[in-house]
């Protein structure tokens, strides 16, 4: 495939996509907003604009097309102290089948913990406790069908649960990566999200119902069960352009933007650095929520260290600290193993 042929497909892409978003538009009614939440400290720490860097596992959930650039195999965990409280994991495994070809597994869970059931006639508690998660499972494969191109995707199942009621989805996500001949410039296009819509269920919602309390000796304990509406997947389309800005013995500075077109809220813009020594020390920032009117997730500031073990095996260790405005902050740490 040639590079003009390949520039033509990632164009007509990144011009009809988003106008099918707008056209499905679900602006604050969308399920499984956790998806919406970065993985990796890297990624997290250049603003999210990490559609076309896309090169460590996190690249699973950022542009499943970038993991077949890497010819090792990897490993990466990262825990996030996420808002109010909770806990957000991630994990993702790739494997390299060889030089052109990767797959990959990746989970996702956000933890909202556990805390008592109270009712009206027992406002001190029940006995009983209930508890709350999110969990995103899934399973990908990248080629290289050029030294150039790259696309790749991924199956997931989702599902979330608040005690006994529950919802789960499947959807698919696809992601194209393109090196040009420009100074290395790197160009990423993905979509996430792609699936069926998620509802409730569950034996919370049994109840007992009187048809009609008007009419007296009818049945007023009828078991019923309420039916909850459908909701669509926070569907996402995203633009990356990433290039080394300066590249010159032991020192690479990358520079990174995405345009990100979600179905559930206004477009914005994330940007992103990443200072590189000696492939062993990294500092980052980035910006996310460009040109959004009252934008939650704003800077972010990290940082990271890479150690060279036995043979090819080598393990990173990166931190980032996002702010999030009035929810004050966020603090995300990675270990990513290389062999």
């Amino acid at each position: 495939m040639s590079v003009r042929k390949i520039l033509t497909v990632i164009i007509l892409i990144s011009v009809l996509i988003p106008a099918m978003s707008y056209s499905q538009s679900k602006v604050g009614t969308t399920a499984a907003q956790f998806l919406g939440i970065g993985v990796g400290a890297r990624a997290t720490g250049m603003g999210g604009a990490f559609g076309a860097v896309a090169a460590d596992p996190s690249a699973l959930y950022w542009n499943p097309g970038g993991i077949a650039r890497n010819a090792r195999s990897e490993a990466s965990v990262s825990h996030t102290g996420w808002l109010v409280g909770t806990d957000f994991n991630w994990a993702g495994v790739v494997i390299a089948l060889d030089r052109n070809n990767a797959i990959g597994v990746h989970l996702t869970q956000l933890n909202y913990g556990e805390d008592y059931v109270t009712t009206i006639e027992d406002p001190m508690g029940t006995g009983d406790r209930w508890s709350a998660m999110d969990m995103a499972a899934g399973i990908s494969y990248a080629r290289n069908l050029t030294d150039k191109f790259s696309i790749g995707g991924s199956v997931k199942y989702i599902n979330q649960r608040i005690w006994n009621v529950s919802a789960s989805a499947f959807a698919v996500d696809v992601g194209l990566l393109f090196i040009t001949g420009f100074n290395d410039m790197q160009l990423g296009v993905s979509i996430s999200n792609f699936g069926s819509e998620m509802k409730m269920d569950g034996k919370n919602l049994n109840v007992r119902y009187d048809l009609d309390s008007r009419i007296p000796g009818t049945n007023d304990a009828i078991s019923a069960r309420l039916s909850t509406d459908s909701f669509v997947l926070p569907l996402l389309f995203r633009v990356g352009v990433a290039m080394p800005a300066i590249r010159m013995e032991k020192n690479l500075l990358t520079v990174s933007v995405d345009a990100l077109y979600p179905n559930d809220a206004t477009p914005f813009v994330s940007t992103g650095l990443e200072y590189m020594w000696n492939d062993m020390i990294a500092l980052r920032g980035g910006y996310r929520s460009l040109f959004m009117d009252e934008p939650i997730e704003t800077w972010t500031l990290g940082g990271g260290v890479k150690l060279t073990m036995s043979g090819n095996v080598s393990v990173a260790v990166d931190y980032v600290y996002q702010d999030f405005d009035v929810f004050s902050n966020v603090q995300t740490v990675s270990v990513t193993l290389t062999f």
